[in-house]
């Protein structure tokens, strides 16, 4: 079976679902029953075909799971969309995916939120959805737009159904749409249990949002298929973190490199040890100091992994000892081809980083331009990613392609820098990036934010990085800020920390 409803061949009754401080806790059975619930709820009061669109716009909660389940496993698109989008934003997304049908927070329509103004002006209807514990059932309400209802059927989804339909983050143009069919989320939620070994006695503490196929796929799919357990917070919290891991006994947990530096200043409560099995970092470069750190004090491997929306998540990773993992490195491909191609699609040293498998997008949604650019003739997918294999074959990333510093013709990786400036052990977090430059076109500049008990000046972080870089890659300035601008998923983005903290000489602009 390649399809999502894989995962409930065996309607157990081990605990599935558990949202702390709420007493709710759905093994496989109840979950599946919730589910079947919601979709019968759903077609009787709006009759809405097989492959439409139907839009998520909820925080993580037991609601969205069970709104995303049902709505894959009844052969429709799950389009999950970030709750704090702002009105005009919606607009793009609900057009773009030609979304008829909206689910968000109970209060939403009264409330107007933005999510919610959007629909409307697409004359969307909306519905809202939420958990009655005292009943324990999940309740799905018409409120806005006309809905015609149904009688329920059950319809099956095929492999080759697209079941998710997600964007990618527009760092460098406009929103890609990307279509996930089922064959190609189970693909990645298979390889995922591989490279980890998730077993049924495996809990996972989920952080990551599930509007993202890190939080999504990575960290709830993935530990539903294996038969696990996901405790849900609503919100990632550095104060809940650690009392809800050893509270439920989980057993692993995949996040951002810079939720692995929050965890790291809040540690577990009364010295509680967790028992840690591993620690996974995905969706964006893992500075080796950080690694290192991590692993002293939790006592367990920290496995770096490589990941797109494209490839439906996990492309490589490393691997489980007694295997090597590598710090500084993405591992290698976990059913997923990877190569290293020049511009011109031939083999090469040191190139852009292509990928096959039954994972990965057979296209853009809508975009034919973005396809022809972003696949090669042989059917490999470009991931903008530059990077290089060492001698055992595992995959060190050097830069995205358009984020290297070309500085007088020298190609320089920020990563590199990122990674000096994280070594020191006055910095939390460090992002260097290009800003322009008369003389070399572009320079090198960085922001960081220091530890609040180990200050230091900008000359002593540039004489320290100056003793592990050539001259040229020492940043020529150096921004002290307390709060580093993120995207919803915690990924840091180089063009947006350049236009926060460069301010070009306004008089040298005009000449």
């Amino acid at each position: 079976m390649t399809t999502l409803a894989k995962v409930f061949t065996h309607k157990s009754t081990s605990p599935a679902i558990i949202i702390p401080n709420s007493g709710v806790e759905l093994s496989y059975s109840q979950l599946f029953k919730q589910i079947n619930s919601l979709q019968q709820q759903l077609i009787e009061k709006c009759n809405i075909g097989s492959q439409e669109v139907i839009a998520i716009v909820l925080p993580n909660s037991l609601e969205f799971t069970v709104a995303f389940l049902a709505i894959t496993l009844f052969r429709n698109i799950a389009a999950p969309l970030n709750p704090n989008y702002a009105e005009d934003e919606f607009k793009f997304y609900i057009e773009d995916s030609k979304s008829k049908v909206m689910i968000v927070p109970q209060g939403w329509v009264q409330q107007n939120k933005p999510a919610v103004k959007a629909a409307k002006a697409f004359n969307a209807v909306i519905f809202e959805i939420a958990w009655d514990n005292h009943n324990q059932q999940i309740n799905l309400g018409v409120q806005s737009g006309k809905a015609i209802g149904g009688k329920f059927k059950e319809r099956d989804p095929y492999h080759t159904d697209v079941a998710l339909l997600l964007h990618t983050s527009g760092t460098t143009g406009r929103p890609k749409g990307v279509p996930l069919t089922h064959h190609n989320i189970i693909t990645t939620m298979s390889n995922i249990i591989r490279t980890y070994n998730l077993v049924p006695s495996d809990r996972t503490l989920l952080v990551m949002p599930l509007f993202h196929v890190h939080g999504l796929i990575g960290g709830m799919l993935s530990t539903l298929l294996s038969g696990g357990t996901v405790v849900i917070q609503p919100r990632f919290s550095a104060t809940d973190f650690w009392k809800h891991f050893l509270q439920y006994e989980c057993t692993w947990y995949t996040a951002v490199p810079t939720i692995h530096q929050i965890l790291l200043r809040h540690p577990p409560p009364n010295g509680g040890a967790p028992k840690l099995r591993f620690i996974r970092s995905c969706s964006s470069s893992l500075a080796p100091s950080t690694l290192s750190e991590l692993e002293k004090i939790y006592q367990a491997p920290v496995l770096e992994a490589y990941a797109m929306t494209e490839a439906a998540h996990q492309m490589t990773s490393n691997p489980l000892p007694p295997l090597p993992h590598k710090p500084g490195s993405v591992g290698f491909g976990q059913g997923v081809q990877v190569t290293i191609l020049d511009q011109n699609g031939n083999p090469t040293e040191e190139g852009e980083v292509c990928i096959k498998g039954a994972n990965v997008t057979s296209g853009y949604l809508n975009n034919q331009s973005a396809n022809e650019s972003s696949f090669t003739k042989d059917g490999w997918f470009r991931t903008g990613d530059q990077g290089k294999f060492d001698k055992d074959g595992y995959l060190f990333l050097t830069g995205r392609i358009k984020e290297l510093i070309n500085r007088g013709g020298e190609k320089i990786s920020p990563l590199e820098i990122d990674s000096v400036l994280l070594s020191h052990p006055s910095v939390a977090e460090a992002v260097s990036f290009a800003v322009p430059d008369e003389m070399y076109g572009q320079e090198v500049h960085a922001t960081v934010i220091l530890k609040k008990e180990q200050p230091i000046s900008e000359k002593e972080l540039q004489d320290y990085c100056g003793k592990q870089l050539v001259k040229f890659k020492v940043p020529k300035k150096i921004y002290f800020t307390d709060v580093m601008p993120k995207t919803a998923t915690g990924k840091i983005q180089r063009k947006n920390i350049s236009e926060k903290f460069f301010k070009p000489d306004k008089a040298k602009a005009r000449l």
